[in-house]
């Protein structure tokens, strides 16, 4: 089994940065893809950023903004958001795609302010 735990959420104001981690343990060797969704209010969790064995995709509207980083040595996935907006407001979190299973992380709150 994997589990992710996430950190870095925050408050922060418009055209502002935050760096989100999520570290993963357990059998991690099996982790084919790992990545950042996001679920605003009111609205369906959609894909922020996600790294796999075939490259990086990135959600159009994060696109020059947001930046996905693997550190296989710390087992750890990154989600580095610049230029912050106010819709970028969502719980966010980290996913691993894991021997045909989907492993969610608990979620960590981003909000910005105008």
């Amino acid at each position: 089994q994997v589990q992710l735990v996430e950190s870095g959420g925050g408050l922060v104001q418009a055209g502002g940065s935050l760096r989100l981690s999520c570290a993963a343990s357990g059998s991690i060797s099996s982790i084919n893809a790992m990545g950042w969704f996001r679920q605003a209010p009111g609205k369906q969790r959609e894909l922020v950023a996600i790294s796999t064995n075939g490259g990086i995709n990135y959600k159009d509207s994060v696109k020059g903004r947001f930046a996905i980083s693997r550190d296989n040595a710390k087992n750890t996935v990154y989600l580095q958001m610049n230029s912050l907006k106010p819709e970028d407001t969502a719980v966010y979190y980290c996913y691993a795609a894991h021997r045909g299973s989907d492993i969610w992380g608990q979620g960590t709150q981003v909000t910005v302010s105008s």
